[in-house]
């Protein structure tokens, strides 16, 4: 039986405007299952096990039990996180792949002082490059995905009101697919009591510090950060 296509990497902005439109209408399921099919056995998966992050892991898994899960623990999540980490781990039997940073937290804070506040741009901006960005770069290059399945959703923050389910990754190179884009809170407590899956709001990203930054990941910037 023939293989299905691989995402071409030369894909068209009509390829991609005619498969987001095609997949609208799919089941966020349907859609990881689509984006896998076509990965050539190269799908990732990433995680900040942050709320609501059960359900994108739990469709991963469904769709390719083994799926490599890319997770950063830049050693300052806050001690509910590791316990819901370790949760997700057992429950849905992740193959997990954490990348640390080359620094540890307290020779970075000995460095560099304290994590930066939102009025300090600038230092959030260094401290993401040292503590999330170089990492998660380094686990994308061992990794080395065609496609990314990520959790980005367009009522998260402005910058990502202007994705869409399927969209090019410009600072990793693969193709970035978000099963969730549409769905609001509301949808996605559904989902996690329709499968039982836990929750956790005890969690803070000291590379965003407020929920309306990116950190990088999903931003231009993030690319010229870690190469500076």
């Amino acid at each position: 039986m023939p293989l299905p296509p691989q995402f071409p990497t030369d894909m068209t902005d009509s390829e991609l405007i005619r498969w987001n439109a095609e997949l609208r209408a799919q089941s966020p399921l349907d859609i990881v299952r689509w984006a896998v099919s076509r990965a050539g056995g190269r799908a990732i998966v990433s995680t900040n096990f942050r709320p609501y992050e059960a359900a994108i892991l739990h469709l991963a898994v469904q769709a390719q039990p083994d799926i490599p899960v890319l997770w950063v623990d830049h050693g300052y999540n806050r001690p509910a996180t590791y316990r819901h980490a370790e949760e997700l781990r057992a429950r849905l039997q992740l193959n997990l792949k954490p990348y640390l940073p080359r620094l540890t937290p307290a020779h970075r804070d000995t460095l560099y002082g304290p994590i930066p506040t939102t009025e300090d741009e600038a230092g959030l901006k260094k401290f993401s490059a040292l503590m999330k960005l170089e990492p998660f770069q380094r686990g994308m290059k061992e990794l080395a995905p065609t496609v990314w399945i990520t959790a980005l959703r367009k009522v998260q923050n402005p910058n990502r009101a202007g994705l869409d389910i399927v969209s090019r990754d410009g600072n990793f190179g693969a193709l970035k697919v978000s099963p969730f884009f549409y769905f609001t809170d509301a949808d996605l407590d559904a989902y996690l009591a329709q499968h039982q899956l836990p929750n956790e709001w005890d969690y803070f990203d000291p590379a965003k510090a407020d929920e309306k930054r990116e950190c990088g990941l999903h931003a231009a910037w993030g690319k010229q950060a870690v190469n500076a």
